[in-house]
């Protein structure tokens, strides 16, 4: 069939609150024009993360009320250790309350100050917990990234040369380990390719340098695989999920994504030595190593979620839901980060505000235009969350100004997405009039989360 239904039906509806543009600008306002400090209420279409904040299955209701809610080795933790283990052929698996919390275990366990750890690209979180312990957190995407444009299946690969460089200038012995990112959430939800995974694998091997997944997306990365890479389209998901984990020596995840859950994450590793000390830091951090800070009721919907994240039927509706929303902006020439990517539709602020210096942060413009337009909440991926600071306090623009559509997990109709292409085409058609900002505060690290922002108006 030509049309990709969604594969399931609605069986409870939530009200959205609709709003004119003058309360959205007394919002804005109150929250210092920073719009993680709106009210949830106040943003009728809510794309700020696709991170916990999907619609849970019939199946994952159903399986919350399973819940064993024992302290220690309850058969929840046993489901979901199962679970995990299936998917990911890992020995050792540590549940956490998300994602973050198992990248800093990770970070503060195996880090130290001066040490790199390589990726194809850090998101925010994971580059922060690397930071935080005064180790550099390293970015080498593959070219093709730096284009938005440009259409490439795999724009999500690591530079495996640069990779290579930076082992022979850095040394080995100042590499405890190298993560890639699946998708590659900051380049534009792209995916890697596992031509590329099993390159960044034998180049480590060399060195005896562990990989490690920061599998967030892996089902998703898993589908991209499917439809994009030679020799893999009559495969499982599930097959290819397990051949992507099966050349890493850990991986980190948020359930959130993924796992098609409000909560929860996992750290895993095959090293007995990392796995005592992940172990003792979780315990002291998160709670018991079988619960994790999580639940019963949370493991157990992990467990389905992870499982229907791999559903070809339900990857496929995904997948055109996105590009759907991408196709119709194409069509207006308003320029985004091709090809689709996995989760979101990313627009490129730069070429849409080429006005607005990057400094003075077109990613913010846009993403403020978006909600006073429509009550549309975005997320700027660009200067202010991805720039930095040198020595003496100057500070340098991010190589990539996007604004990120984070599209939830079963929540939104196709009426939703019509009406978010009519308030982009709108701020588009008015892109000339919208001014830069500039940061009044900030705090050391995650700056984008708090930080307060006044308009440039000369």
């Amino acid at each position: 069939m030509k049309n990709i239904i969604e594969p399931f039906r609605i069986k409870m509806t939530e009200p959205l609150k609709l709003t004119q543009p003058e309360q959205r600008l007394d919002a804005l306002h109150n929250a210092h024009h920073n719009v993680f400090l709106l009210d949830a209420e106040d943003c009728c279409i809510d794309l700020l993360t696709d991170s916990g904040t999907g619609a849970m299955s019939t199946q994952q209701w159903a399986a919350l009320m399973l819940g064993d809610e024992s302290y220690a080795g309850s058969r929840s933790w046993k489901k979901f250790e199962q679970t995990v283990k299936e998917i990911t052929g890992f020995k050792h698996i540590f549940p956490t309350h998300q994602g973050r919390a198992a990248e800093s275990i990770l970070a503060q366990t195996q880090l130290k100050p001066g040490d790199v750890v390589p990726n194809n690209s850090h998101f925010d979180t994971t580059r922060a917990n690397v930071e935080f312990v005064g180790a550099e957190a390293l970015n080498l995407p593959c070219k093709e990234a730096m284009e938005p444009a440009l259409e490439v299946p795999f724009k999500g690969n690591m530079d495996v040369d640069a990779l290579e460089r930076c082992i022979q200038e850095r040394g080995a012995e100042n590499i405890p380990f190298c993560m890639v990112t699946i998708t590659n959430n900051t380049g534009g939800g792209q995916p890697v390719s596992l031509d590329n995974i099993r390159e960044i694998k034998q180049v480590l091997e060399k060195h005896q340098i562990p990989l490690i997944i920061d599998a967030c997306r892996f089902a998703e990365n898993a589908y991209f695989i499917h439809e994009r890479e030679s020799g893999y389209d009559n495969k499982p998901l599930l097959d290819i999920a397990q051949e992507i984990f099966s050349y890493a020596d850990g991986a980190t995840m948020s359930c959130k994504k993924d796992g098609l859950a409000n909560i929860g994450g996992f750290l895993a590793c095959n090293d007995d030595g990392w796995a005592e000390a992940f172990r003792n830091l979780l315990i002291l951090r998160e709670g018991f190593h079988t619960y994790g800070g999580l639940a019963g009721r949370d493991l157990e919907v992990i467990a389905v979620g992870l499982k229907e994240a791999l559903e070809l039927d339900y990857q496929k509706y995904r997948h055109a839901t996105v590009e759907y929303l991408s196709q119709k902006l194409l069509k207006k020439n308003i320029p985004l980060v091709r090809p689709a990517g996995g989760h979101a539709v990313f627009l490129d602020a730069k070429a849409f505000l080429p006005h607005i210096a990057p400094l003075e942060l077109p990613g913010i413009a846009l993403v403020n235009a978006l909600y006073i337009e429509g009550g549309v909440r975005a997320v700027e991926l660009g200067t202010v969350m991805f720039g930095r600071r040198d020595e003496n306090g100057l500070e340098h623009p991010a190589s990539l100004e996007l604004v990120r559509l984070a599209f939830p997990r079963r929540v939104y109709t196709q009426s939703h997405f019509d009406y978010l292409a009519e308030v982009i085409e709108n701020v588009w058609q008015q892109r000339d009039r919208l001014k830069g900002y500039k940061i009044l505060h900030q705090p050391k690290l995650l700056r984008h989360f708090t930080c307060s922002f006044s308009l440039i108006e000369s």
